[in-house]
């Protein structure tokens, strides 16, 4: 189903690149798993009903977790007239919109396709931005439904929830068995807790690197459709440095959701989180942005 946002080859050719490169790795590690001797199959199940559940119900999951309803366009008139201009402007289908009452600044879109699509934003970012500015975020979450890359992220998470179950089964469900007939070889257990570790690393590397980008695209395409960059850049300030505002534990519950969200909710300072972020710096979007506004010859 197209619509009229700017296409990114770069992202199509990441998602297909990352999904390889899992998909690789999955079957390496399901080898390496009966290589072991591992009986796996309770696992792999167990993990293939997380990822249908999580694929099929992944809006209704996220609006429940974030603590968001859907709201009508009599509850919210002003919200639902931007997304109804901005659908009309896309040519695409409305998604179903709902808010979150948090004060964390944000917003987020989530589903598996334009149809099953939902837009959410919090109440805190509904207080802080001007309309036009909201547009620019709004236009941003809806892009990333036109790229299909919400889906795309919620498959990639398959194999770091293999490799995390197949680590807690390791640890607690006792795959104690020695390699050599038992002759004081390495124990399987660990063997097996070691691979998952690695797979898992790997497995979240490329997933980050692959949310980086689409944080970038999204930027892009939304910029692009509303002809208003500056818009979206003022918007990314605001709510970036307010975010230093929010209480640290308000962010720290927030932080499990960032993958999702319009604009990361880390606590100030925590370098080792902004190095395995899942958006790009404030600063690279921002260029972004200024270079866009070169080209339309405006802000």
């Amino acid at each position: 189903m197209g619509t009229r946002f700017a296409s990114d080859s770069g992202l199509t050719r990441r998602m297909v690149v990352t999904m390889f490169l899992l998909g690789l790795l999955y079957v390496v590690f399901v080898g390496g798993l009966i290589a072991l001797g591992v009986r796996a199959l309770t696992v792999l199940v167990l993990a293939g009903g997380l990822l249908l559940v999580q694929y099929f119900l992944s809006d209704h999951i996220a609006l429940f977790a974030m603590h968001g309803r859907e709201v009508s366009p009599q509850e919210a008139p002003e919200l639902h007239g931007l997304i109804d201009r901005l659908c009309a402007l896309a040519d695409m289908p409305k998604p179903r919109v709902a808010i979150a009452d948090s004060d964390v600044p944000n917003a987020f879109a989530t589903g598996r396709n334009q149809k099953r699509a939902v837009v959410c934003v919090t109440t805190g970012i509904l207080r802080r931005l001007e309309p036009q500015e909201l547009e620019g975020v709004l236009a941003h979450e809806l892009s990333h439904v036109a790229h299909r890359d919400v889906a795309v992220m919620t498959i990639a998470s398959f194999l770091g929830i293999v490799a995390g179950l197949m680590t807690r089964f390791a640890l607690y469900a006792g795959f104690g068995g020695r390699r050599d007939n038992g002759q004081g070889g390495i124990p399987v257990g660990l063997i097996i807790m070691l691979v998952s570790i690695i797979v898992y690393a790997v497995s979240f590397l490329l997933t980050r690197a692959l949310s980086r980008y689409r944080e970038l695209a999204a930027d892009r395409a939304g910029a692009l459709l509303t002809q208003r960059p500056s818009a979206l850049a003022s918007a990314l300030t605001k709510v970036t440095g307010d975010m230093a505002r929010i209480p640290t534990r308000d962010l720290r519950e927030a932080e499990p959701f960032n993958a999702f969200y319009f604009a990361p909710a880390l606590a100030k300072g925590e370098t080792l989180a902004n190095l395995f972020s899942t958006h790009p710096p404030l600063e690279r979007r921002l260029e972004l942005l200024a270079s866009i506004s070169k080209q339309l010859g405006r802000g």
